[in-house]
């Protein structure tokens, strides 16, 4: 425990706690010494990922819904500050839109109310760089048009204009952070997880790694200890009220370039199969960082094949363990 941190002793609640990147959250805020509530409806979190907090006495999980302002209403009183990582995940977008805008867009609203209503001091959303649409500009910086090109990108979109709105108009200290393919242990490798982790379970489980269209489609991984780095950044520093930054590495790799080098890095010779391209999907990503670092000082992670490899094993790990529940 640090008790020179500014968050020690305060009360944070960590929307999507059980989820890849709020666990991730939720471990270094009670290490610090906060009072860290969890709230998730366990739709894409799994209490797996929070089990090694139980017992924590600066540690709760309450299973709740961001729809459901009731019982947010319960768990917010007293509260310093809402980390919001709670969303509707891309691929839900294609399925189902309504519960994508209901989730992205409405959860967001009913948190930023009841937020203004509790007197929370800051509110940390987590957006995504798919609020920006196919890029006109490379690299693309926080100045960048907002013109998203899928349904995830919309709502998601939706719930940076409330933050907004409730900055300007209430004077809410809140800043948004706009994630990029973030990788890490503990992330979903089902349909709807993220690239790295389906690839890593596709070839232990020995089965094809598909690539859609050609792969040439460029993405900007970020190490989920960095974004972790950039949501505490967020919430401590004066500079980040009202403000809205991409929390990328700036590192640039092609889906096909991934599957190749994991597959080789694995030592396995599944094939690679090209699926139909995805509805919505953008080509390039090539993001500027230099405001979050500048601003908040975050370094990130820029060996991305080596961060990989030398956490594979604890990738492995989770990923069987996952499996075998």
């Amino acid at each position: 425990m640090n008790e020179q941190s500014p968050l020690a002793g305060k009360k944070v609640v960590v929307t999507g706690g059980a989820g890849f990147i709020g666990s991730h959250l939720c471990e270094e805020l009670v290490a610090l010494g906060a009072d860290v509530v969890s709230v998730d409806d366990y739709s894409a979190g799994h209490a797996r990922n929070l089990e090694f907090l139980a017992g924590r006495p600066n540690f709760r999980a309450v299973r709740a819904d961001i729809c459901d302002r009731a019982a947010l209403a319960a768990v917010l009183p007293a509260t310093d500050v809402i980390f919001h990582n709670a969303a509707s995940k891309k691929n839900v977008c294609l399925i189902d839109p309504q519960k994508d805008l209901r989730v992205n867009g409405g959860g967001t609203l009913n948190l930023l109310e009841l937020a203004r209503e509790h007197g929370v001091r800051k509110f940390v959303h987590a957006s995504t760089g798919s609020v920006y649409g196919e890029p006109v500009v490379l690299p693309t910086d926080e100045t960048h048009p907002l013109h998203p090109v899928s349904y995830y990108g919309v709502s998601k979109l939706a719930g940076e204009r409330y933050v907004d709105v409730f900055h300007r108009l209430y004077g809410l200290d809140t800043t948004i952070l706009r994630y990029f393919h973030v990788y890490g242990p503990r992330q979903e490798s089902n349909a709807f997880g993220g690239v790295v982790s389906i690839f890593l379970r596709n070839i232990l489980e020995g089965k094809p790694l598909v690539v859609f269209g050609h792969g040439r489609q460029e993405r900007s991984f970020t190490w989920v200890k960095d974004l972790v780095r950039a949501n505490l950044a967020a919430a401590t520093r004066p500079e980040a009220s009202g403000r809205v930054y991409n929390a990328a590495s700036g590192i640039q790799v092609t889906i096909l370039e991934l599957a190749q080098r994991m597959r080789a890095m694995m030592g396995s010779k599944v094939p690679i199969d090209h699926g139909e391209p995805l509805v919505g999907d953008i080509m390039h990503f090539d993001v500027s960082n230099e405001r979050i670092r500048r601003e908040l000082g975050i370094a990130f992670e820029r060996d991305f094949w080596g961060t990989l490899e030398r956490s594979l094993e604890e990738f492995v790990g989770h990923l069987r363990g996952a499996v075998l529940r």
